[in-house]
C-alpha cells in the first residue's frame, strides 16, 4: 500500500509548494478538494474541465514529482434540504466525478448526505432511533424518496466515467455504517462504496478490522482515511458517544479525533494494514489530520512515521515454507 494525504490540509500553500513538501514528507499520493466543505484549493473545477491543456499541466506537476492522485474529494450534501447547498453540493460533485474521468483518477470521495423531515423541511434531520415511531417513518422515506434515488443517478453518471463513489462513513449523515454502506450500495450499483475513515468508526463502537472484512468481502472499499480517534471512558460516562460538545473541548469530550498512533497502539494499526491487504484493498492510505492538541505539521509527520512503521508496501512472497 501508498501512504497518501488529503492535501486539505495545507489548503494555505500553492498546489507546487504543497506537493513539493508532501513528497518530501515521502507521501507517494496526493487526495485533493474539488469543493464542498474540504474546498478547492488545489483545483479549480470549471478550469481544470474547460481546458485539456490544463489538465495536462496539472497532471505534469503530480507525475514529475513520482507522486499520483489517489481522489478527488467533494464532500457536502446533495440531498439536503436547503436547496441551494443541496444544488452546489450536487454541481460539484457531478462535475467531479467528469473530471476524474478525464484525468484518470479512480475514486471520488464524499458523503452520501442527509435530508429533511420533508419536503418544507430546511434542515436536516438525522434520526438515530426507531422509536417513537414516527423516526422509523422518517428514517424510510429519506431512503426511498431522497437517499436512493439521488445515488442510483450519481452511480449510472459514475460507472459512464468509470469513476467509483467513496462515501465516507460519517455520523450526521445517512451512510454511517458497513450495513448502511452496504445497503445503499445494493440499491443503487457497484460504483458506489466506501471511503472507510476508522475514526468514525471507533467512537460508534465498531470495531476497523470487523468492517474491513464486511466491506471487503463485497469489494466495497474504494479509498481509504488514516486518522485516530481516542475514547476517553470517563468522559462517556458523562456525556454519551453522541457528544455534542465542541471539538476544542478535549479535556470533557467523550471522544476525539487524533493523528495515527495517539489513540490506538500501532499495533492496532498493524491489523487494520493487515485487514485492509488480506481483504482487497491493497491501494492509498490517504492521512487525515484533525488532531485538536497537534500543529498539522507534527501530526502528519507523526501519521507518516507511524504508518511506516506498520505499513505493508511490498508483494508478499511465494510461500517457499510450504
Amino acid at each position: 500500500m501508498k501512504l497518501g494525504v488529503f492535501t486539505v490540509l495545507f489548503a494555505d500553500q500553492p498546489f507546487e509548494e504543497m506537493l513539493d513538501y508532501v513528497k518530501a514528507a515521502g507521501i507517494e499520493a496526493v487526495e485533493i478538494g474539488t469543493g464542498g466543505y474540504p474546498g478547492d484549493a488545489h483545483a479549480k473545477l470549471d478550469l481544470l474541465l474547460k481546458s485539456e491543456a490544463e489538465r495536462e499541466r496539472y497532471l505534469a506537476k503530480v507525475k514529475e514529482r513520482d507522486l499520483t492522485i489517489s481522489a478527488f474529494s467533494c464532500h457536502g450534501n446533495p440531498i439536503s434540504p436547503d436547496t441551494t447547498f443541496a444544488q452546489k453540493s450536487d454541481e460539484e460533485l457531478v462535475k467531479t466525478i467528469e473530471l476524474a474521468g478525464l484525468m484518470g483518477v479512480p475514486v471520488v470521495n464524499a458523503f452520501s448526505g442527509t435530508a429533511g423531515d420533508s419536503e418544507q423541511a430546511t434542515y436536516p434531520n438525522w434520526p438515530v432511533t426507531p422509536w417513537p415511531n414516527e423516526y422509523s417513518e422518517l428514517l424510510k422515506w429519506q431512503w426511498q424518496e431522497k437517499l436512493i434515488p439521488y445515488w442510483k443517478k450519481i452511480a449510472t453518471f459514475a460507472e459512464k466515467h468509470n469513476v467509483k463513489i467513496g462515501l465516507e462513513l460519517h455520523a450526521g449523515f445517512l451512510v454511517h455504517t458497513p450495513h448502511t454502506m452496504l445497503k445503499l450500495r445494493e440499491a443503487t450499483g457497484l460504483a458506489i462504496g466506501a471511503n472507510l475513515d476508522p475514526s468514525h468508526l471507533w467512537w460508534q463502537g465498531i470495531d476497523p478490522v470487523a468492517a474491513i472484512k464486511i466491506l471487503g468481502e463485497a469489494g466495497a472499499i474504494h479509498h481509504f482515511h488514516a486518522k485516530d480517534t481516542a475514547i476517553d471512558q470517563d468522559n462517556v460516562n458523562m456525556y454519551g458517544l453522541t457528544d455534542m460538545q465542541p471539538y476544542g473541548n478535549v479535556k470533557t469530550r467523550a471522544w476525539s479525533f487524533r493523528s495515527v498512533g495517539y489513540g490506538h497502539s500501532l499495533q492496532v494499526w498493524s491489523d487494520i494494514m493487515s485487514a485492509l491487504r488480506t481483504y482487497g484493498y491493497d491501494d492509498v492510505v490517504s492521512i487525515e489530520h484533525e488532531d485538536p492538541i497537534m500543529s498539522i505539521d507534527e501530526g502528519f509527520k507523526k501519521a507518516i512515521q507511524n504508518l511506516k512503521a506498520v505499513n505493508i508496501s511490498e508483494q508478499p512472497a511465494n510461500m517457499w515454507w510450504v
